[in-house]
C-alpha cells in the first residue's frame, strides 16, 4: 500500500505543477469508473503521453484515440480479466511496465462472459477478444466529439434518413455500449432486478445525450403484432439521437417504460451493436427508420414505429 500511496503522491504532485493537464485528464474518466480504476488508468495515460508526440490537452487527434483506446484496454485486462490477441496483449504489457495496481481483482470470465450471464447462459469465445479490441478503439473518443452531429442530407434525397446517417450515429453508440457494459459489469450483469430505465438514461447522459420516451395508448397503435388484441394499456418507444432503440408494452406509462428499456439493454448483451436503415411500418406506411440492431438473427417484422424524426419531410409536413 506504501508503493501505492507514494505513486499516487508523484502524479498529484505532478498535476500540480500541469493544472491545464490535471483540467483535461479529469475529463477523460469513465462515467462508471470507481477511483481505484481511474487512477491507475490516468496514471497509464500519464506515462504514455510521450509515445504520442502529436497528443495535445483538449484537441481530438488520432494519437489521442489510439492512446485512450490502449488505457481502456489495459483497464480491461487488469480489472474485469479481458484477454486480447497476443500482440495487443505484448503492446499493453510494454505501456504498463512499472505501472503495478495493488490487489487487484483476478477475474475468471470475459467482459463479454459476464455482460452474456443471463441471457444466452454461454460464456465468452475467444472470438471475443477481436470484437473487444475494436469496442475499446471506437468506444473511449472522447465525450461529445461528433455526438450532436446531424445527418446531412445529400441534394436531391427527399425523405427518410441520409445513407451516411448510420456511420455518423455509429461512434456514439460504441461510447454508449461500453458505459453501459462498466454499469452492468458493476451492477451483476444484466438480470430482472435491475432499475432497467435509469441504467440505459445515466449511460446516455454520460455520453452528453438524451433519451427520448414517447407514449402512445395501446389502442391507438396500428398493425398490431397478430394476437395482441387487448386494446388497454400504453406502448413506450425509445430514441436516442433519432435512432430507434426499443419498444415496450405496460399497463401503464411507468410500466411500458420499463419494458421499453428492457428490451433496448437487451441489444446491448452481444459483442457489438450497429446503427442501420430499416423498413418500419409508421401510420400505415413503410418508411425508412435508423435502428440499433444486436447480430441476432429474426424471425419477425420490426414493431410499428410510434415517432418519425424524419415524418415532416417522409409526409410532406403533414400528420
Amino acid at each position: 500500500m506504501a508503493g501505492e500511496s507514494n505513486r499516487k503522491n508523484v502524479v498529484s504532485e505532478y498535476l500540480d505543477q500541469n493544472p491545464h493537464l490535471a483540467q483535461w485528464v479529469e475529463s477523460l474518466r469513465g462515467y462508471c469508473e470507481t477511483s481505484k480504476q481511474w487512477v491507475a488508468r490516468r496514471e497509464f495515460i500519464l506515462r504514455n503521453m510521450e509515445a504520442y508526440p502529436a497528443v495535445e490537452p483538449g484537441v481530438s487527434s488520432s494519437g489521442l484515440d489510439k492512446l485512450l483506446s490502449l488505457s481502456m484496454v489495459w483497464a480491461n485486462h487488469v480489472f474485469l480479466g479481458c484477454r486480447y490477441p497476443q500482440a495487443v496483449m505484448d503492446k499493453i504489457k510494454d505501456m504498463g511496465e512499472g505501472l503495478v495496481v495493488e490487489e487487484a481483482p483476478i477475474q475468471r470470465t470475459t467482459m463479454d462472459g459476464v455482460m452474456a450471464r443471463g441471457r444466452r447462459g454461454a460464456g465468452a469465445t475467444e472470438g471475443a477478444a477481436d470484437g473487444c479490441v475494436k469496442r475499446s478503439k471506437c468506444g473511449m473518443e472522447l465525450a461529445g466529439r461528433s455526438a450532436g452531429r446531424t445527418a446531412q442530407r445529400p441534394v436531391g434525397q427527399k425523405s427518410g434518413p441520409a445513407p451516411q446517417a448510420p456511420a455518423e450515429h455509429q461512434p456514439f453508440f460504441n461510447r454508449l455500449y461500453k458505459a453501459l457494459a462498466w454499469k452492468l459489469v458493476s451492477a451483476g450483469g444484466f438480470g430482472p432486478n435491475l432499475d432497467h430505465f435509469e441504467i440505459l438514461r445515466g449511460c446516455v447522459e454520460s455520453c452528453k445525450q438524451t433519451l427520448t420516451c414517447v407514449f402512445v395508448p395501446l389502442k391507438d397503435i396500428m398493425g398490431l403484432p397478430a394476437g395482441r388484441t387487448q386494446k388497454e394499456g400504453h406502448v413506450c418507444e425509445l430514441r436516442c439521437q433519432t435512432v430507434y432503440i426499443g419498444t415496450g408494452y405496460g399497463r401503464d406509462e411507468s410500466a411500458a417504460k420499463a419494458m421499453a428499456s428492457k428490451e433496448a439493454l437487451k441489444v446491448f448483451q452481444g459483442r457489438k451493436v450497429t446503427v442501420k436503415i430499416c423498413r418500419r411500418r409508421f401510420r400505415g406506411k413503410d418508411v425508412e427508420d435508423l435502428m440499433l440492431l444486436d447480430e441476432q438473427p429474426r424471425s419477425q417484422a420490426f414493431p410499428p414505429a410510434l415517432s418519425y424524426p424524419f415524418q415532416n419531410e417522409q409526409h410532406g409536413g403533414s400528420s
